[in-house]
């Protein structure tokens, strides 16, 4: 529901005037209608604001989980280049020393 299929808002609602009649509706009792009315929209159009904004708030948290996800892999790798290569070399020291221990 976008703001341009409302037609009514709670100044509207507020500030409109009916016809009186010999026999029409008591104005006291459409009087406490209308309140109870104006007070209804007011709730709708700050549940809507809050809404709205919750809403942009999540697209953009989710907008930064996306960035964040797409860059977390590179620098993975770039770890998990770095631990192979001192893995390689313990592994050279270690068994280095045993093999040459074993020859004499």
């Amino acid at each position: 529901m976008s703001s341009d299929q409302i037609q009514l808002n709670a100044k509207d609602i507020y500030e409109k005037d009916f016809k009186v009649e010999f026999r029409g509706y008591s104005q006291k009792e459409v009087d406490e209608f209308l309140d109870v009315i104006i007070q209804d929209y007011d709730a709708f159009q700050q549940e809507i604001q809050r809404l709205r904004q919750e809403n942009d708030r999540i697209k953009k948290s989710s907008m930064e989980q996306q960035h964040t996800r797409t860059r977390a892999p590179q620098q993975n790798t770039q770890v998990n280049y770095d631990v192979l290569k001192r893995l390689s070399n313990l592994e050279k020291a270690v068994f280095g020393k045993k093999v040459s221990n074993s020859a004499e």
